[in-house]
Protein backbone atom coordinates (compact mmCIF):
# COMPACT_ATOMS: atom_id res chain seq x y z
CA UNK A 1 0.00 0.00 0.00
CA UNK A 2 1.31 3.32 -0.77
CA UNK A 3 1.82 6.20 1.39
CA UNK A 4 0.40 9.38 1.20
CA UNK A 5 2.48 12.02 0.14
CA UNK A 6 3.29 14.21 2.51
CA UNK A 7 2.26 18.26 1.07
CA UNK A 8 2.88 21.78 1.69
CA UNK A 9 0.39 24.35 2.15
CA UNK A 10 0.11 25.37 -1.52
CA UNK A 11 -0.36 22.05 -2.47
CA UNK A 12 -3.29 21.75 0.23
CA UNK A 13 -4.90 24.38 -1.24
CA UNK A 14 -4.60 23.09 -4.69
CA UNK A 15 -5.48 19.64 -4.02
CA UNK A 16 -8.40 20.70 -2.33
CA UNK A 17 -10.04 23.64 -4.77
CA UNK A 18 -9.41 20.56 -7.41
CA UNK A 19 -11.87 18.55 -5.36
CA UNK A 20 -14.43 20.93 -5.17
CA UNK A 21 -16.60 21.84 -8.12
CA UNK A 22 -14.60 24.22 -9.99
CA UNK A 23 -16.74 27.08 -8.82
CA UNK A 24 -16.87 26.70 -5.17
CA UNK A 25 -12.97 27.00 -6.40
CA UNK A 26 -13.24 30.74 -7.53
CA UNK A 27 -15.58 32.00 -4.92
CA UNK A 28 -12.64 30.53 -1.92
CA UNK A 29 -10.23 32.59 -4.17
CA UNK A 30 -12.08 35.68 -4.08
CA UNK A 31 -12.97 35.35 -0.50
CA UNK A 32 -9.27 34.76 0.64
CA UNK A 33 -8.04 37.31 -1.93
CA UNK A 34 -10.63 40.18 -0.29
CA UNK A 35 -9.33 39.08 3.53
CA UNK A 36 -5.89 39.18 3.03
CA UNK A 37 -6.37 42.49 1.43
CA UNK A 38 -7.79 44.03 3.86
CA UNK A 39 -5.37 42.37 6.53
CA UNK A 40 -2.20 44.18 3.97
CA UNK A 41 -4.56 47.45 4.41
CA UNK A 42 -4.52 47.35 7.82
CA UNK A 43 -2.15 50.53 9.56
CA UNK A 44 0.63 49.21 12.15
CA UNK A 45 0.05 51.09 15.48
CA UNK A 46 2.87 53.07 16.80
CA UNK A 47 4.76 51.88 19.73
CA UNK A 48 5.21 53.54 23.14
CA UNK A 49 6.02 50.79 25.35
CA UNK A 50 7.13 47.37 25.52
CA UNK A 51 3.66 45.59 25.29
CA UNK A 52 2.63 47.59 22.14
CA UNK A 53 6.38 46.60 20.45
CA UNK A 54 5.29 43.08 20.50
CA UNK A 55 1.78 44.11 19.33
CA UNK A 56 3.33 46.21 16.63
CA UNK A 57 5.32 42.92 15.68
CA UNK A 58 2.45 41.01 15.03
CA UNK A 59 0.82 43.66 13.22
CA UNK A 60 3.73 43.58 10.64
CA UNK A 61 3.44 39.99 10.37
CA UNK A 62 0.07 39.68 9.46
CA UNK A 63 0.56 42.81 6.69
CA UNK A 64 3.14 41.00 5.25
CA UNK A 65 1.29 38.01 4.88
CA UNK A 66 -1.95 39.94 3.33
CA UNK A 67 0.34 41.86 1.11
CA UNK A 68 1.86 38.49 -0.42
CA UNK A 69 -0.59 35.88 0.28
CA UNK A 70 -3.50 37.78 -1.40
CA UNK A 71 -2.01 36.89 -4.17
CA UNK A 72 -0.52 33.64 -3.43
CA UNK A 73 -2.97 31.65 -1.83
CA UNK A 74 -5.72 32.80 -4.70
CA UNK A 75 -3.50 31.84 -7.45
CA UNK A 76 -3.19 28.42 -5.75
CA UNK A 77 -6.89 28.19 -5.41
CA UNK A 78 -8.18 29.21 -9.01
CA UNK A 79 -5.57 26.60 -10.24
CA UNK A 80 -7.48 23.81 -8.89
CA UNK A 81 -10.79 25.24 -10.00
CA UNK A 82 -9.30 25.08 -13.23
CA UNK A 83 -8.04 22.00 -12.98
CA UNK A 84 -11.59 20.85 -11.19
CA UNK A 85 -13.31 22.28 -14.55
CA UNK A 86 -11.23 19.93 -17.28
CA UNK A 87 -11.38 17.23 -14.61
CA UNK A 88 -15.37 17.39 -14.62
CA UNK A 89 -15.35 17.21 -18.47
CA UNK A 90 -12.72 14.65 -18.84
CA UNK A 91 -14.96 12.75 -16.75
CA UNK A 92 -17.99 13.65 -18.79
CA UNK A 93 -16.40 12.49 -21.99
CA UNK A 94 -15.00 9.26 -20.64
CA UNK A 95 -18.59 8.17 -19.23
CA UNK A 96 -19.93 9.38 -22.85
CA UNK A 97 -17.63 7.36 -24.83
CA UNK A 98 -18.52 4.16 -22.85
CA UNK A 99 -21.88 4.91 -23.28
CA UNK A 100 -21.82 5.12 -27.12
CA UNK A 101 -18.97 3.04 -28.30
CA UNK A 102 -20.33 -0.24 -30.13
CA UNK A 103 -17.06 -1.62 -28.82
CA UNK A 104 -18.19 -4.80 -26.17
CA UNK A 105 -15.34 -3.69 -24.09
CA UNK A 106 -15.37 0.32 -23.68
CA UNK A 107 -12.75 -0.16 -20.88
CA UNK A 108 -9.80 -2.00 -23.08
CA UNK A 109 -8.04 2.09 -23.73
CA UNK A 110 -8.56 3.41 -20.66
CA UNK A 111 -6.18 3.67 -17.63
CA UNK A 112 -7.00 2.58 -13.93
CA UNK A 113 -7.25 6.35 -13.34
CA UNK A 114 -9.39 6.77 -16.19
CA UNK A 115 -11.79 3.92 -14.86
CA UNK A 116 -11.64 5.37 -11.77
CA UNK A 117 -12.94 8.54 -12.65
CA UNK A 118 -15.53 6.64 -15.43
CA UNK A 119 -16.59 5.22 -12.23
CA UNK A 120 -17.17 7.99 -10.26
CA UNK A 121 -18.84 9.76 -12.61
CA UNK A 122 -21.61 7.20 -12.57
CA UNK A 123 -22.02 7.36 -9.38
CA UNK A 124 -22.77 11.57 -9.53
CA UNK A 125 -25.26 10.79 -12.53
CA UNK A 126 -27.29 8.30 -10.61
CA UNK A 127 -27.43 11.41 -7.81
CA UNK A 128 -24.73 10.38 -5.25
CA UNK A 129 -22.30 12.81 -3.77
CA UNK A 130 -18.50 11.27 -5.36
CA UNK A 131 -15.23 12.15 -3.62
CA UNK A 132 -12.47 10.55 -5.14
CA UNK A 133 -9.51 9.74 -2.73
CA UNK A 134 -5.88 10.55 -2.79
CA UNK A 135 -4.23 7.63 -5.17
CA UNK A 136 -3.23 4.60 -3.88
CA UNK A 137 -3.40 6.24 0.11
CA UNK A 138 -6.91 5.40 1.57
CA UNK A 139 -6.74 1.88 2.06
CA UNK A 140 -7.44 0.74 -1.22
CA UNK A 141 -10.59 3.13 -1.83
CA UNK A 142 -11.15 5.36 -4.90
CA UNK A 143 -14.31 6.85 -4.03
CA UNK A 144 -16.77 7.73 -1.38
CA UNK A 145 -20.03 8.00 -2.06
CA UNK A 146 -22.27 9.88 -0.30
CA UNK A 147 -26.55 9.57 -0.16
CA UNK A 148 -27.40 11.67 3.11
CA UNK A 149 -26.13 10.65 5.92
CA UNK A 150 -24.89 6.99 4.30
CA UNK A 151 -21.50 6.59 3.22
CA UNK A 152 -20.09 3.46 1.07
CA UNK A 153 -16.57 2.80 0.15
CA UNK A 154 -15.82 1.96 -3.47
CA UNK A 155 -12.88 0.81 -4.79
CA UNK A 156 -12.16 0.03 -8.73
CA UNK A 157 -10.41 -2.52 -10.55
CA UNK A 158 -9.37 -2.22 -14.28
CA UNK A 159 -8.49 -6.28 -14.36
CA UNK A 160 -8.75 -8.02 -17.62
CA UNK A 161 -6.48 -10.41 -17.04
CA UNK A 162 -7.58 -12.05 -14.29
CA UNK A 163 -10.94 -12.18 -11.85
CA UNK A 164 -10.98 -10.02 -8.59
CA UNK A 165 -9.88 -12.50 -5.61
CA UNK A 166 -11.31 -12.96 -2.30
CA UNK A 167 -8.28 -10.51 -0.83
CA UNK A 168 -9.68 -7.40 -2.80
CA UNK A 169 -13.42 -8.22 -1.31
CA UNK A 170 -12.42 -8.60 2.45
CA UNK A 171 -9.87 -6.14 2.90
CA UNK A 172 -12.11 -3.51 1.28
CA UNK A 173 -14.60 -5.26 3.89
CA UNK A 174 -12.17 -4.56 6.71
CA UNK A 175 -11.75 -0.81 5.94
CA UNK A 176 -15.40 -0.61 6.06
CA UNK A 177 -15.79 -1.86 9.40
CA UNK A 178 -13.30 0.36 10.73
CA UNK A 179 -14.80 3.31 9.12
CA UNK A 180 -18.18 2.74 10.00
CA UNK A 181 -19.31 3.01 6.65
CA UNK A 182 -22.70 1.73 5.45
CA UNK A 183 -21.62 -0.53 2.64
CA UNK A 184 -19.02 -1.20 0.41
CA UNK A 185 -19.01 -1.52 -3.63
CA UNK A 186 -15.98 -3.69 -5.69
CA UNK A 187 -16.58 -2.55 -9.19
CA UNK A 188 -14.33 -4.09 -12.06
CA UNK A 189 -13.96 -4.45 -15.64
CA UNK A 190 -13.62 -8.03 -15.58
CA UNK A 191 -15.12 -10.69 -13.59
CA UNK A 192 -14.92 -11.84 -9.40
CA UNK A 193 -13.82 -15.48 -8.35
CA UNK A 194 -16.22 -17.29 -7.04
CA UNK A 195 -14.57 -17.17 -3.35
CA UNK A 196 -15.41 -13.45 -3.71
CA UNK A 197 -18.83 -13.70 -4.20
CA UNK A 198 -18.80 -16.19 -1.43
CA UNK A 199 -16.88 -13.88 0.51
CA UNK A 200 -19.71 -11.01 -0.36
CA UNK A 201 -22.64 -13.42 0.83
CA UNK A 202 -24.69 -11.83 3.31
CA UNK A 203 -22.27 -8.34 4.02
CA UNK A 204 -22.88 -4.91 3.31
CA UNK A 205 -21.29 -5.39 -0.17
CA UNK A 206 -22.42 -4.65 -3.85
CA UNK A 207 -19.60 -6.82 -6.31
CA UNK A 208 -20.21 -4.74 -9.94
CA UNK A 209 -18.75 -6.60 -12.75
CA UNK A 210 -17.56 -5.31 -16.07
CA UNK A 211 -20.53 -6.69 -17.86
CA UNK A 212 -23.04 -5.12 -15.38
CA UNK A 213 -21.18 -1.90 -15.42
CA UNK A 214 -21.81 -1.97 -19.28
CA UNK A 215 -25.19 -2.63 -19.12
CA UNK A 216 -26.17 -0.02 -16.74
CA UNK A 217 -23.93 3.04 -18.14
CA UNK A 218 -25.23 2.04 -22.06
CA UNK A 219 -29.02 3.19 -20.33
CA UNK A 220 -29.80 6.55 -22.03
CA UNK A 221 -31.59 8.04 -18.99
CA UNK A 222 -29.43 7.35 -16.26
CA UNK A 223 -31.82 5.95 -13.07
CA UNK A 224 -30.81 5.01 -9.75
CA UNK A 225 -30.72 1.65 -10.12
CA UNK A 226 -27.88 -0.79 -12.15
CA UNK A 227 -29.49 -3.42 -14.12
CA UNK A 228 -28.42 -6.85 -13.37
CA UNK A 229 -28.32 -9.86 -15.62
CA UNK A 230 -29.97 -11.99 -12.48
CA UNK A 231 -33.28 -13.52 -12.88
CA UNK A 232 -36.37 -13.12 -10.64
CA UNK A 233 -37.15 -15.78 -8.64
CA UNK A 234 -40.86 -15.67 -8.66
CA UNK A 235 -41.47 -14.73 -12.44
CA UNK A 236 -38.06 -15.11 -14.14
CA UNK A 237 -37.70 -11.38 -15.12
CA UNK A 238 -34.68 -9.63 -15.22
CA UNK A 239 -33.54 -7.81 -11.89
CA UNK A 240 -32.23 -4.31 -10.92
CA UNK A 241 -29.96 -3.53 -8.21
CA UNK A 242 -31.79 -0.87 -5.98
CA UNK A 243 -31.44 1.15 -2.52
CA UNK A 244 -34.11 0.24 -0.16
CA UNK A 245 -35.15 4.27 0.61
CA UNK A 246 -37.82 3.21 3.61
CA UNK A 247 -38.31 0.69 6.07
CA UNK A 248 -36.19 -1.69 8.16
CA UNK A 249 -33.92 -1.97 5.24
CA UNK A 250 -33.51 1.20 4.69
CA UNK A 251 -30.06 2.56 3.02
CA UNK A 252 -29.20 -1.06 2.22
CA UNK A 253 -29.06 -2.03 -1.71
CA UNK A 254 -31.21 -5.10 -2.87
CA UNK A 255 -31.78 -6.55 -6.37
CA UNK A 256 -35.78 -6.05 -6.49
CA UNK A 257 -37.78 -7.69 -9.78
CA UNK A 258 -37.88 -5.16 -12.86
CA UNK A 259 -41.76 -6.04 -12.96
CA UNK A 260 -42.16 -4.10 -9.67
CA UNK A 261 -45.14 -3.50 -7.99
CA UNK A 262 -46.47 -6.32 -9.92
CA UNK A 263 -44.01 -8.58 -9.10
CA UNK A 264 -41.74 -8.20 -5.53
CA UNK A 265 -39.41 -10.67 -6.32
CA UNK A 266 -36.14 -9.34 -4.62
CA UNK A 267 -32.71 -11.08 -4.09
CA UNK A 268 -29.94 -9.91 -1.54
CA UNK A 269 -27.31 -7.87 -3.69
CA UNK A 270 -24.39 -9.38 -1.84
CA UNK A 271 -25.90 -12.69 -2.31
CA UNK A 272 -27.11 -13.92 -6.08
CA UNK A 273 -28.71 -17.26 -4.76
CA UNK A 274 -30.29 -15.92 -1.63
CA UNK A 275 -33.91 -16.92 -1.14
CA UNK A 276 -36.52 -14.00 -1.94
CA UNK A 277 -37.85 -11.67 0.69
CA UNK A 278 -40.43 -8.89 -0.20
CA UNK A 279 -38.61 -5.29 0.19
CA UNK A 280 -39.99 -2.16 -0.60
CA UNK A 281 -38.09 0.25 -2.38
Amino acid sequence: MARRKKTNLLEDLFNMAAALPWWVGVTLAVVVFWYLDSLAAQPIPVATNAEQLLSGVKYQALQTLGFYGRFVFPFFLLAGSVASFFARRKRVKLLATARNTESSDPFSTLSWHDFELLVGQYFRELGYSVAETSFGADGGVDLRVKDGAETYLVQCKLWKASKVPVTVVRELYGVMMAEGASGAIVVTSGEFTPDAKGFAEGKSIVLVDGRLLVNSIRNKEPTSELKADIRCPLCGSDMQLRKARKGPNTGNFFYGCSRFPGCKGVRDASAEVQPNSEIRA
